[in-house]
C-alpha cells in the first residue's frame, strides 16, 4: 500500500513530463537506457515504465530496438527502491506518516498535497517493513520454518522459481524485494538464498509487461517478450557464476552478510535485536543493483540481437487494426498521466477520422459512387465506437486518484469526443441526402452546386483548422475559430435566402430545394460542433 501511494504521488508530481521524455526518445540506445533508468527511479515503478513502453510500441511511437533500450534502463532504475529500504531509516517511518498525512489532508497547494502523498507512502512502506520484520520474530524459533528456508538456500533454482512466482502474485518486484529484505534481516534467510530469490524476482517483474501486451500488436508483444528474455538470460548466466558473483559483492560491501547478532551488546552496537542480520540488507540491495547494471552492460551492445531473437520466437503478421482502439489501454489506468496521454492521442485520431469521413462525404456528393457508401458506413461506425470506448475510459480514469488539471482535461476530452461523433452523424446525413438525390434523379442547378461547394469548402477549412489546433494543443485558436464559425453561419443564411429567392422566381423546383436546404443545415450544424471542439481545446468546455 505504501509503494502504491508513493508511486502514485511521484507520478502526479512528474505529471505528463515523464511521458513526453519517453515519447521524445532518439534511436540512440544509450540515451534510451538512461531515460528508462531516470524515469523508473523517479516514479519508483519499473512496471509502470515497461507498460508505458509497450503502449508506445503498440501505438507505433517507438521501435522494438528503442523500447529494449528503455526497458534495460528501467531494470536498473527499479533497484533504487531496494537501496532505499537497505538504509536503516525505519525510525523515521511514523514521523513521515504524520507529516505526509498532514500535507495530504491540509495542504492548500496542489504540489504540497502530492508531496504529502509521496512522504505518506514512504512512511507506510518503511512502517510496513518494520512491522513485517517484527512479525517474523516468533517464526525464528520454528524448526519447520528453518528447514523450509534452509532448503531454499540449498537449492538456488527453487529459490529463483519462488521469487518469480511471488512477484507475479504481488505484481511488484519492489514489494517482494521488501519482503525478502525483511526475512533476511530477521535472520530467516541466508545471503545465498536471498540473492537467488532476488534473481527470481527479476524474472517475475517481466510478467507485468507481458500481461500488458496481451491484445496489443506484434511489435508490442515482442517488446514485452524481449524484457523477459533479457532478465531470464541474465539470471541463467548469473546462476552459473553464482559463487564468483557472491564473493565480489562481499568484497565491495562492508560487514559480513551472514553475521547474526548474538548478544545484547552487539544488538546495541549494531542497531538491531538478537537473531538479526545487520549487514545483509545492504548486501542484497547491492546484489540487486549490480546484477542489473552488469546485465545492461552485457546486453546493451546486443540490443539488435535481442530484437531479432524476440522476433524469431514471436512470429506472425501484424494486422492493421484501423477501426479499433489504437492508443488507449485499460491496463494503464493506474498511471493517470499516461492514461490521459493515451486518451488525448485517441481523441486526435478520432478527429482525423471525422475529417476523412467529411472529405469522403463531399466526394460522394460530387460523384455519387455507391462503392464509397460501404467505406463511409464503416468509418462512421468506427467514430461511434471510439466515442463510446474513449468515454468509458475517461469515466474509469476520472475515478482514479488524479490532479485537478487532469480532471479538467478529462471533462474537455469528453466534450470533444461527443462533438466529433456528432460531426460524423451530420456527415452521414449529408451522404444520405446525396443518395436520395441520386435515387430520385434530382438535379441541382449550376448555381446550387457552386453554393454547396462554397459552404463545404469553408466548413472543411474550419474543421481542419480546429483539428490542427487540437494536434498542437494550441490554446489560442478560439478567436479565429469564432470568426470561422460566424462565416459558416452567415454563409448558410445567405445561401438559404438566395435559394428562397430562386424558388420565388421559378429558377428552382421544390423537391431539389428541400434537399439543398437540408444540406446547408447539416454544414451549419457541423460548424457548430467544430466550434464546440475548439472551446474544449482551449479548456473553455
Amino acid at each position: 500500500f505504501g509503494m502504491k501511494i508513493m508511486s502514485e504521488g511521484l507520478q502526479k508530481v512528474a505529471g505528463d513530463r515523464m511521458r513526453k521524455i519517453l515519447g521524445a526518445l532518439t534511436a540512440n540506445r544509450v540515451v534510451g537506457t538512461l531515460v528508462g533508468l531516470a524515469v523508473t527511479a523517479i516514479i519508483q515503478s519499473s512496471s509502470a515504465t515497461t507498460v508505458m513502453v509497450v503502449g508506445f510500441v503498440n501505438a507505433g511511437l517507438m521501435s522494438l530496438v528503442q523500447s529494449i533500450g528503455v526497458i534495460l534502463g528501467a531494470n536498473v532504475g527499479t533497484t533504487v527502491t531496494a537501496q532505499l529500504i537497505a538504509f536503516k531509516i525505519t525510525k523515521f517511518a511514523l514521523p513521515a506518516i504524520g507529516i505526509g498525512a498532514g500535507l495530504k489532508l491540509f495542504g492548500r497547494d496542489r504540489k504540497w498535497v502530492y508531496t504529502g502523498e509521496i512522504i505518506l507512502g514512504f512512511g507506510i512502506l518503511f512502517f510496513g517493513l518494520s512491522t513485517m520484520k517484527h512479525a517474523f520474530d516468533p517464526v525464528k524459533t520454528s524448526e519447520e520454518f528453518r528447514q523450509i528456508f534452509t532448503m531454499v538456500g540449498d537449492n538456488h533454482l527453487i529459490a529463483v522459481l519462488i521469487g518469480a512466482l511471488l512477484t507475479v502474485i504481488v505484481q511488484s518486484s519492489s514489494a517482494t524485494i521488501g519482503i525478502t529484505l525483511a526475512l533476511a534481516t530477521s535472520g530467516l534467510l541466508s545471503f545465498d538464498a536471498s540473492v537467488a530469490l532476488i534473481l527470481g524476482e527479476n524474472i517475475g517483474t517481466t510478467i507485468t509487461a507481458n500481461l500488458a501486451a496481451i491484445g496489443t500488436n506484434l511489435a508490442a508483444r515482442r517488446t514485452a517478450f524481449a524484457h523477459f528474455l533479457f532478465n531470464a538470460l541474465g539470471v541463467s548466466y548469473m546462476l552459473l557464476l553464482f559463487p564468483f558473483f557472491m564473493d565480489f559483492i562481499s568484497s565491495i560491501t562492508p560487514g559480513d552478510a551472514d553475521l547474526v547478532i548474538q548478544t545484547q551488546a552487539q544488538a546495541e552496537a549494531l542497531g538491531g535485536s538478537i537473531g538479526d542480520k545487520p549487514f545483509i540488507a545492504r548486501h542484497i540491495a547491492n546484489t540487486h543493483t549490480l546484477f542489473n547494471i552488469v546485465n545492461v552492460i552485457i546486453f546493451l551492445p546486443l540490443v539488435g540481437l535481442l530484437a531479432k531473437l524476440s522476433t524469431a520466437l514471436i512470429r506472425g503478421k501484424d494486422e492493421e487494426m484501423e477501426f479499433h482502439l489504437k492508443f488507449i489501454d485499460n491496463r494503464v489506468l493506474n498511471t493517470p498521466p499516461i492514461a490521459l496521454g493515451q486518451a488525448r492521442a485517441e481523441t486526435k485520431r478520432m478527429g482525423q477520422l471525422a475529417l476523412e469521413v467529411f472529405d469522403e462525404s463531399l466526394l460522394y456528393l460530387e460523384k455519387p459512387d455507391e462503392k464509397r457508401i460501404a467505406v463511409l458506413e464503416k468509418k462512421e461506425e468506427a467514430i461511434d465506437l471510439l466515442q463510446k470506448e474513449i468515454t468509458d475510459f475517461l469515466v474509469a480514469l476520472s475515478q482514479k486518484s488524479i490532479s485537478k488539471e487532469a480532471s479538467k482535461e478529462i471533462a474537455s476530452l469528453m466534450h470533444m469526443v461527443n462533438d466529433l461523433e456528432r460531426v460524423g452523424d451530420h456527415c452521414e446525413n449529408l451522404w444520405s441526402l446525396g443518395q436520395r438525390k441520386r435515387n430520385q434523379k434530382i438535379v441541382f442547378s449550376d448555381i446550387a452546386v457552386g453554393e454547396i461547394g462554397e459552404i463545404a469548402e469553408q466548413t472543411r477549412k474550419f474543421l481542419a483548422f480546429v483539428l490542427s489546433g487540437l494536434e498542437r494543443g494550441d490554446k489560442t485558436i478560439l478567436e479565429k475559430a469564432h470568426h470561422m464559425e460566424d462565416t459558416v453561419d452567415s454563409m448558410e443564411e445567405t445561401l438559404r435566402n438566395n435559394h428562397i429567392s430562386r424558388l420565388n422566381t421559378g429558377e428552382c423546383a421544390v423537391l431539389p430545394g428541400l434537399i439543398f436546404i437540408d444540406m446547408l443545415h447539416n454544414f451549419e450544424k457541423i460548424g457548430d460542433h467544430v466550434y464546440n471542439v475548439a472551446q474544449a481545446v482551449v479548456g473553455d468546455k
